[in-house]
């Protein structure tokens, strides 16, 4: 399956997707849709599932939803692929819907992590849920992974049950719990699962499935990558293993011998069992002439005429080996990576210590190459309870060719029908928005190389980008023209977790084996890696050129510090591609944050807003830039967000939606909140710490500054301003940042998304004697035909008022 055209070159010891013999009941055919009752089943000719995936989305048959994905591989198996699609979790009878499935439970908590999806960064309860039909929340659980997992174990007890999605990926080791404010277990311990699969599964999840239909015991599958499982200490399978201690920091590292002034390079050779070549070749030599020498020699002087009598005071000093330090005899030998593993910090010992456990996240994210990673393990529990965590390294990238085959399966790209209105459409009040926001849209590829801590692609996908075939992507789009109803000419993207990291790779497969480095762009953009824009300029092109498409958009975030090395590519973008508006993530203007965030200076982004303006120009066409910010990052001080609302304010943006950090589990950006410690770099008692943002003041201070045109957050800015000794930015004037008068204000937070505003009582109505102003109730004055708009004006908003 490796075809010429991948971008990733390293070795990939994996068995293809496409070489496995199908199951025997792949004469069953191919569902239009995987079935979710039993009705379904007996229309199929169905007894019984091989396999049931349960999830905590709505099922929508797309390949942006992992159920569907896994459900249609699986399918393509041969194997009879039941769903479980948002099931209540009070008691097991919902998992028994479809019967005992002949093999495995699948289980996942969908697309986003269920905590995420239901609380906000400041812990208040979310009352939308993408994922829903009708857009209602909490049709899923708490740590839906957890829950589900349970009440499968109580549906049919001896069936394995196998847990992947980004909620189990992103918790494979014991890590730190935002909403809990505490590290928890490995989620493999807590779900008392039988597998946990982590990144993309369709390797691991293939070969599961065929090896537990051949009756192997889901106990001895130890040897897949991207899978994670228990093994009491002390088992027999886990013999052969090189075990690396890394359970501790601040150790002595290796001591060396010390070097004999006395022993020539050669005699240090012996001492080792090895020669020197170059002192043989010089003792050989030396013979010859010795032997010489002694055959014209002159009889020797008598004693005491010409000698001189050595000092017996003088004694050479003598260089004895310690016995006790074996390891420093000879050459250190490495055990071979494919079998050692890391001993990382014991869950107690993470718990108890932020800086053991500022260490483990960082060893972990150190292996995370597939090219060099090495298995970990973690130990829960102590005594007769102990239990090791085992982790194998992650899963072989998939090909183009592979790439191509998961994204040709039958999908039906809409949702089951069991989600119609009752206009018998999926547009009214069953509405899913997670699928209308990519009805229309394709994934061209998979993965990001950015590195950036608060995120978590990389954990979960990788850093080696796998792309599709541009054949592949033409043909998805002819699907959609001629197969999803309610297309009228736009597709809404081409992209994926990053819009321009299409085909872009590392030059050297020797390299990308071999390296460790969390980011190929940071600090700058590594020399060995390949910027080459020319395989996605091609494809825009040729998809532009589709009959029956009007217009592509991107809407995946731009990478812009990748994209400024080929202005070809930014002028195609801002020519063809910009609907108006234009999303990317400078984050922060500020060097502290910017380093904890592994983000580019703002520097990078005048370049591309200068490359912007003057194709938005060349075009004819007025075109803004939407940057997203971040506040309350780990690194970030006062003065930091000061600073950023300056610049704000400096280049007319304001905010509507502002976005607060996030600790999700297993970032590098979460260690350093939980841990005050700088992952980025070793860890030592004495290393670097960081500046953490905590408590609900200085968070909704972060928030503040970012919407500092926001009446509300002026009586707060007031007195931070003051505090730091900047109470020049208060004033009337444009170069001051908020005003010294406070107009009446309800103390509301209208948000772009309507169901997270903040709403409060209605301010009393104005009444007579009380001022009115442009605030108050007065419409904003008028400006000449040569002055700029209002802000105020209906339909003339500011560039970058649409927000975050």
């Amino acid at each position: 399956m490796n075809a010429p055209v991948d971008v990733s070159f390293f070795a990939r010891a994996a068995k293809p997707l496409t070489s496995y013999r199908k199951y025997w009941a792949a004469r069953f055919g191919t569902a239009k849709f995987l079935p979710t009752s039993r009705a379904e089943m007996d229309a199929l000719g169905w007894d019984s599932c091989d396999i049931i995936i349960v999830t905590g989305d709505a099922y929508v048959d797309h390949p942006s939803f992992g159920m569907a994905v896994i459900g249609r591989m699986l399918e393509a198996q041969g194997f009879r692929v039941g769903i479980i699609a948002q099931p209540e979790w009070q008691s097991a009878d919902p998992f028994r819907v479809l019967g005992k499935p002949n093999l495995f439970f699948g289980v996942t908590a969908g697309n986003m992590d269920s905590m995420i999806n239901r609380y906000t960064a400041d812990h208040k309860i979310r009352s939308d849920d993408a994922y829903t039909p009708g857009d209602i929340g909490g049709k899923r659980p708490d740590r839906a992974a957890l829950v589900y997992s349970q009440r499968c174990r109580e549906a049919y007890k001896d069936v394995p049950i196998i847990l992947g999605g980004i909620e189990g990926s992103l918790r494979r080791i014991a890590h730190y719990d935002y909403w809990s404010d505490k590290v928890r277990r490995s989620i493999v311990v807590d779900a008392k699962c039988d597998l946990l699969l982590y990144g993309n599964a369709e390797r691991a999840i293939v070969e599961i499935a065929h090896r537990l239909a051949a009756r192997e015991p889901v106990s001895s599958m130890t040897d897949i990558r991207g899978t994670a499982f228990i093994r009491r200490s002390g088992d027999d399978t886990s013999q052969g293993w090189f075990e690396i201690d890394s359970t501790s920091v601040d150790a002595p590292g290796r001591v060396e011998a010390h070097v004999n002034p006395y022993m020539m390079i050669s005699d240090q050779a012996k001492a080792q069992g090895a020669t020197c070549a170059r002192e043989d070749e010089a003792a050989e030599v030396a013979m010859k002439t010795e032997a010489n020498v002694k055959a014209a020699a002159l009889p020797p002087l008598p004693l005491g005429e010409g000698t001189v009598k050595a000092n017996p005071a003088i004694k050479p000093l003598t260089f004895v080996p310690n016995p006790s330090l074996p390891h420093m005899q000879g050459k250190i030998k490495v055990p071979p990576r494919d079998r050692s593993v890391i001993r990382l910090p014991s869950y107690e010992q993470v718990k108890s210590d932020p800086v053991l456990y500022a260490h483990a996240n960082r060893v972990l994210h150190l292996e995370t190459n597939p090219g060099n990673a090495r298995a970990l393990v973690q130990a829960h529990g102590e005594g007769a309870t102990a239990r090791d965590v085992w982790i194998t390294p992650p899963p072989i990238p998939l090909t183009t060719a592979e790439m191509d085959y998961v994204f040709d399966l039958p999908y039906a790209r809409s949702p089951h029908p069991r989600y119609l209105d009752e206009n018998g459409s999926h547009d009214g009040a069953t509405k899913i928005p997670a699928w209308e926001m990519i009805r229309f849209s394709v994934n061209i590829m998979r993965g990001c190389f950015g590195g950036c801590t608060f995120c978590s692609i990389t954990e979960h996908e990788g850093r080696i980008i796998q792309s599709r075939s541009e054949d592949s992507v033409i043909k998805e789009i002819e699907a959609i023209r001629d197969t999803v109803k309610g297309f009228t000419g736009a597709i809404s993207d081409l992209g994926g977790p990053t819009a321009n990291m299409y085909r872009i790779g590392c030059k050297s497969p020797e390299i990308e084996s071999a390296c460790r480095k969390p980011s190929c762009v940071y600090p700058g953009i590594c020399p060995n890696l390949n910027t080459n824009h020319n395989p996605l300029i091609k494809m825009y092109r040729r998809a532009r050129a589709l009959k029956g498409v009007k217009k592509i958009l991107i809407s995946s975030g731009l990478r812009y510090d990748l994209a400024v090395q080929s202005p070809e590519y930014v002028k195609e973008l801002v020519t063809h591609h910009v609907g108006g508006y234009l999303k990317i993530a400078p984050e922060h203007t500020e060097q502290g944050p910017l380093t904890k965030m592994m983000k580019p200076g703002i520097g990078s982004y005048d370049k591309f807003k200068q490359l912007f303006e003057k194709y938005s120009a060349e075009a004819g066409k007025k075109q803004f830039l939407i940057p997203y910010f971040i506040a309350a990052h780990p690194g970030t001080t006062d003065e930091d967000m000061m600073n950023l609302a300056i610049w704000l304010k400096k280049n007319g943006f304001r905010a509507d939606q502002v976005q607060t950090f996030y600790p999700s589990p297993m970032a590098t950006a979460t260690a350093m909140y939980h841990t005050n410690k700088n992952p980025l770099r070793k860890i030592t008692r004495d290393s670097e710490t960081v500046d953490i943002v905590r408590g609900e003041r200085r968070r909704r201070l972060h928030k503040a500054f970012l919407r500092y045109h926001d009446p509300n957050n002026w009586p707060v800015l007031r007195e931070a301003l003051k505090t730091m000794g900047r109470a020049d930015l208060i004033g009337n004037g444009k170069h001051h940042l908020i005003p010294t008068f406070q107009p009446l204000t309800d103390g509301s937070y209208q948000s772009a998304r309507r169901k997270n505003s903040t709403t409060t009582t209605k301010a009393s109505p104005i009444v007579k004697g009380r001022l009115l102003t442009r605030h108050t109730g007065l419409p904003p004055l008028a400006q000449g035909a040569g002055g700029a708009s209002s802000a105020g004006k209906t339909g003339d908003k500011p560039a970058g008022r649409k927000g975050r």
